[in-house]
């Protein structure tokens, strides 16, 4: 089910932070306090593989969380970017295979953030770690929120 905002979505136990990208999308998931967060491998876009959205709801489903965080990419102005629809659809399709809350966070500047945890490793490294390290930026900055809710 998606979720307007933050203000039912669960306070406690493990949560999945997404950064969706046409190619890759990002996978950081939280332990059940909600104070630390993991990458995992990041879920590689193929034309003949289940989708993306199945494939984020198996995640969730093997991590046992009780939340799904999208990132939502933006421009500056707050409005939304082309991609933030592909964005909604993938969040959409899956709510259909699984029963989780869903909410969607802004993801500006979240990859530069990311980029600047990660230091200084190889290029090919950033290419393939970033859109984990931004969805665990992602989930950070959700917790965030909902620390700032209590």
């Amino acid at each position: 089910m998606i979720l307007p905002d933050f203000k039912d979505f669960p306070r406690k136990g493990r949560l999945l932070g997404i950064d969706w990208g046409a190619k890759r999308t990002g996978v950081a998931v939280s332990d059940d306090s909600q104070e630390f967060f993991f990458v995992r491998e990041p879920i590689v876009s193929l034309k003949k593989s289940q989708s993306v959205a199945r494939q984020i709801a198996d995640t969730a489903i093997a991590e046992k969380v009780v939340g799904i965080v999208f990132g939502l990419p933006t421009y500056s102005d707050g409005k939304n970017s082309s991609t933030a629809k592909l964005v909604r659809d993938c969040a959409i399709e899956t709510s259909e295979y699984v029963n989780l809350p869903i909410v969607f966070i802004d993801e500006t500047l979240t990859s530069f953030s990311a980029q600047e945890s990660m230091g200084k490793i190889r290029l090919s490294d950033i290419k393939e770690k970033l859109d984990s390290e931004s969805a665990r930026v992602i989930l950070e900055n959700a917790v965030a929120v909902l620390n700032r809710l209590k």
